[in-house]
């Protein structure tokens, strides 16, 4: 290998660099290993990587979630909220079930 300072003119490569047998060949060793994420190289993140973070991610289950509401989103929430909490008695059931059935438009 060249020393500091030191010109070898190889030719073919840029720059020059000319490389001894067992440099050549532990390059050749390494040129399909995948760089590990916490080295200084730019890894590309895809979708499962991605996927895979959100999903595997840490949760405090004790936080509380604050849940704000338009003032449409609120009408339409308390009109459910009063239809599932009704009050449902046997006389409205039996309305319901016996109420009058017409097949017949007049």
């Amino acid at each position: 290998m060249a020393d500091l300072g030191e010109v070898k003119n190889v030719l073919g490569v840029y720059g020059g660099v000319e490389l001894e047998e067992n440099e050549k060949q532990s390059i050749q060793e390494n040129a399909g290993t995948i760089r590990q994420a916490g080295s200084n190289l730019p890894t590309k993140v895809g979708f499962w990587n991605k996927f895979k973070t959100f999903w595997l991610q840490d949760i405090d289950w004790n936080r509380e979630i604050k849940v704000e509401l338009t003032p449409y989103e609120q009408k339409v929430e308390n009109e459910i909220n009063e239809f599932l909490h009704q009050e449902i008695t046997w006389e409205k059931v039996h309305d319901f079930l016996f109420q009058e059935v017409s097949f017949r438009s007049k």
